[in-house]
């Protein structure tokens, strides 16, 4: 339309999650001398060791993360998953374990990841349709979930499947794809330092739109091999 206002902001001027946040902790504090009676809570933080990946990439906004995804599972559109999304439960999480592993079973989330140590990884995250954004990751090594459940050295492959829950997950109410989304790795892929089991972003617990509460992320592959909600 003629005339209609064009912002001037480059992605450089817009204040990265982390750092509102805690402007927002910092105000929130000197805010509670007079007024801690109404003061809310300050936002869970997962407090993940930082590392040095990703260091010096241009985060992507915490909101364009959240509300631009490709997730069939919730629908094809770009904003279907953070709109049909918060129907998913995920507290219980159940994790099958089966194949080559000396130690297969129905895991717990929580008892399958115990005591394992979380750290940022900050990734460019790549689409086949030709987009990106920068992620700072919240994460576990894949390398250290398979040690624990013992693979055997037989073992060529990685299989993983995204969760079939079609009351939960609208899209799965359509053939759009073979329900469940698989996908998989080689072992040497699986066992790369890189190859992540993210669990949040920015510090906080992952969206139900990005996989919650447990996903793959592989840099250097396409989105697509990155399952959700596994």
């Amino acid at each position: 339309m003629a005339g209609r206002y064009k912002s001037d902001l480059k992605w450089s001027d817009v204040t990265p999650k982390s750092d509102y946040k805690n402007r927002r902790q910092i105000m929130a504090g000197a805010g509670a001398l007079a007024l801690g009676s109404i003061a809310g809570p300050a936002m869970a933080s997962l407090g993940a060791r930082k590392t040095s990946y990703g260091r010096g990439l241009e985060l992507n906004m915490y909101e364009d993360i959240t509300s631009y995804n490709n997730f069939y599972e919730f629908g094809t559109g770009k904003d279907d998953p953070k709109r049909n999304a918060g129907a998913l439960t995920t507290d219980p999480w159940t994790v099958k374990v089966d194949g080559l592993v000396d130690k297969p079973g129905n895991y717990d989330l929580a008892d399958l990841t115990k005591g394992i140590s979380l750290e940022e990884r900050i990734y460019r995250f790549r689409c086949v349709e030709a987009w990106t954004m920068v992620v700072p990751w919240v994460g576990f090594e894949l390398a250290d979930l398979l040690k624990r459940v013992g693979v055997q050295s037989s073992a060529k492959y990685v299989a993983f499947e995204t969760l079939v829950r079609p009351e939960e997950m609208v899209g799965q109410r359509r053939p759009t794809l073979d329900w469940p989304y698989r996908e998989g790795l080689t072992i040497s892929e699986a066992m790369h330092p890189l190859t992540i089991m993210a669990t949040g972003l920015y510090d906080e617990p992952l969206p139900n739109q990005n996989g919650a509460p447990m996903r793959l992320v592989v840099p250097w592959k396409y989105g697509f091999k990155s399952i959700k909600s596994i």
